[in-house]
């Protein structure tokens, strides 16, 4: 149970670490937000784009966090 415990966390956390690599891009953020919906759409995931605003603003305000806070 403990490996598959922490295979998901590894899975998870490429995924998550893909998905800021995309947000921090050099590219147009509609166009960015556009490819990130597409995959998230091939892989059955389907988000308004209320919902799917709310996901990319909990990211940013998780990485814009001081680093003591995140220490503590």
């Amino acid at each position: 149970m403990k490996a598959l415990n922490v295979l998901a966390a590894f899975i998870g956390g490429a995924a998550v670490g893909a998905a800021l690599g995309v947000l921090f891009a050099p590219e147009k953020g509609s166009d960015t937000r556009e490819k990130i919906a597409e995959a998230l759409r091939k892989k059955g995931i389907k988000l308004s784009k209320e919902d799917f605003e709310d996901l990319v603003s909990d990211i940013k305000k998780k990485f814009e966090k001081e680093p003591e806070e995140d220490l503590a």
